[in-house]
């Protein structure tokens, strides 16, 4: 959610309401800064224990998007308890439970309410240093973008709802969104990114918008360079998107300039809101190929560079292939 910021002032407020950041970032201490953030949604796959696991990875994501660790989270539960009973309730929480051990975080809690439609998410709390957290504004000229996670998820989960999928490929797209952006964010503090954010609702380029717009610079994006799943543009090409995404792509037309090779679904791919994305880094070019060999090491997702940052132009983002 976006807002404006509010009237009152306090210079410990680091990263608050006047910020289209992943997370608010608050300095406790010279030493110490708390990150906060809280997301839900419905749910993406029919799994209850997978669909917890999905939805702890994308709350957490956006304390590593912030550069912290995760330290507590809470949940936040809408269930209609009465038509789908406890049992696949206490699934969804476990799933999120082992998914919080994993990343080393304590469920201390959380609330719920009686809902016609189950939602289920996190509220997350993190540190950082107050002088060493991510933004996803200043990006710089020169700066390559890597991308950690692979397109198609909004589709391919689209695609699950509508039954058009293998078990195969179903458990893969799982995998992905149930993967930690963790490992990528740990590995990135050995480098010196400029801007970082995570790829979810907005899709690849609402985000990426929104960090040239901030940065005032421009960004280049090679189409050929972007990972994506596998049967995603077969699925795009039959029009098989959630509603989200061709918002996206209205939302940025003015903003965006796509080669004429470039058909319209694969401009709505680019724009796919995605749940549980990976990492979108703008960092120095002759670290981002360092980072992405000393990632493969560590995740079997592997990233890619997928463009670069240009000096502010007419338009925020340019799209080739």
């Amino acid at each position: 959610m976006r807002y404006v910021e509010n009237d009152a002032h306090d210079e410990n407020v680091l990263v608050g309401l006047g910020h289209s950041d992943d997370a608010s970032v608050y300095k406790l201490t010279d030493d110490i800064a708390i990150i906060q953030s809280v997301d839900f949604f419905t749910p993406v796959v029919d799994d209850p224990y997978m669909f917890g696991q999905i939805a702890a990875a994308n709350s957490l994501s956006d304390i590593y998007a912030m550069g912290g660790t995760p330290k507590t989270a809470m949940n936040v539960v809408g269930f209609p308890i009465n038509v789908l009973g406890p049992e696949v309730l206490g699934k969804i929480l476990q799933g999120a439970n082992d998914k919080a051990k994993e990343a080393g975080v304590h469920t201390v809690g959380g609330h719920s309410v009686d809902d016609q439609e189950p939602k289920f998410g996190l509220s997350v709390t993190g540190t950082v240093h107050p002088d060493k957290f991510y933004k996803n504004i200043g990006a710089k000229e020169g700066d390559l973008l890597v991308l950690t996670k692979p397109l198609g998820i909004g589709i391919l989960t689209t695609a699950i709802k509508r039954d058009l999928l293998s078990d195969a490929e179903i458990e893969k797209t799982t995998m992905i969104m149930a993967t930690l952006n963790k490992v990528a964010s740990e590995t990135l503090k050995e480098f010196h990114p400029s801007a970082v954010t995570d790829v979810t609702g907005f899709g690849l380029l609402g985000h990426a918008y929104e960090m040239a717009s901030g940065s005032k610079v421009s960004l280049q994006i090679d189409y050929a360079k972007v990972p994506i799943l596998p049967p995603a543009e077969q699925l795009a090409k039959d029009n098989i998107f959630p509603g989200g995404s061709w918002k996206n792509h209205k939302w940025l037309e003015d903003n965006v300039a796509y080669s004429e090779n470039i058909a319209t679904y694969e401009q709505a791919i680019l724009c796919d809101a995605i749940t549980s994305g990976g990492l979108l880094i703008s960092m120095p070019a002759d670290e981002a190929e360092s980072y992405i060999k000393q990632l493969q090491v560590k995740q079997a997702i592997p990233a890619h560079i997928i463009g670069e940052v240009i000096e502010q132009d007419e338009k925020t983002i340019y799209v080739s292939k």
